[in-house]
């Protein structure tokens, strides 16, 4: 039986008082099935496959977190088990196959099994972001959504070029602001994703719908094989960022 006591802590919030800039959002940092789902039937290789978290993102997302002296949300769950990049209604938000990988805790799932994984984490989470984002603004105390991603290097076979992904909804303030600035690596608009794929979930319900400047990075997770590549890839995206912010900012106070 699926319950608060069987599924464990689903997300973490750090620094939830800092002062930075950005809140640091990280959806798909956690491998963990809790063992009630028995690894959703996962083949053995592929239960710490991409398909079932971001490998690196958390790590890439700490260090940001840290430098910029920004609160953290990171999920204490696999995306396989509720993908909090999706909206409940989505049918990537439990899905019964994610690229390759075939997923059979997730076949045939009853509505109420669905609503269920809806109750005990997705809505805990979007509430812990809302309400660490409804305090800054209480404050009113300027502040961006970022959040970090990372993806295989090569999807249905195809290789990927992008290196980093800045992506964005309708929104654009921080990614155009980003794309600016020289990049260190390839670097690419809505890319391996854009909004028609249905990833800026986050962005829109955190960001937007608050009008919070937001961006979503995307990181090839081959360059995130350890530690140092996390922290490099890290601090190639503040050279990025931080301008970025400071050039929002600037014209937030021109308005």
């Amino acid at each position: 039986m699926l319950n608060e006591t069987t599924i464990g802590e689903v997300l973490r919030i750090s620094n939830a008082e800092g002062a930075g800039d950005v809140v640091v959002i990280c959806e798909h940092a956690s491998a963990r099935i809790p063992d009630v789902l028995d690894g959703l039937g996962l083949d053995a290789s592929n239960r710490h496959a991409h398909a079932v978290w971001d490998p690196g993102a958390l790590r890439v997302a700490e260090h940001i977190a840290q430098i910029l002296s920004a609160p953290l949300a990171q999920a204490e769950i696999s995306r396989l088990v509720y993908d909090l990049n999706r909206p409940p209604d989505a049918p990537g938000a439990m899905p019964a196959k994610s690229e390759l990988v075939d997923v059979p805790g997730n076949v045939d799932l009853m509505q109420s099994e669905r609503d269920q994984r809806t109750a005990l984490i997705y809505n805990p989470f979007c509430q812990a972001v809302n309400d660490l984002l409804d305090a800054r603004l209480a404050r009113r105390q300027f502040t961006a959504v970022v959040t970090i991603h990372s993806f295989t290097p090569v999807y249905y076979g195809k290789d990927r070029p992008t290196e980093i992904g800045i992506l964005h909804d309708s929104d654009t303030r921080l990614a155009d602001a980003m794309l600016a600035q020289p990049a260190p690596r390839r670097t690419d608009r809505n890319m391996p994703y854009g909004p028609e794929d249905g990833v800026t979930h986050s962005l829109q319900l955190y960001g937007i719908n608050r009008g919070l400047a937001n961006v979503m990075i995307e990181l090839r997770n081959d360059l995130l094989t350890n530690d140092a590549d996390c922290i490099r890839m890290a601090d190639e995206i503040l050279v990025m960022l931080r301008p970025a912010l400071a050039r929002v900012i600037a014209e937030e106070g021109a308005k």
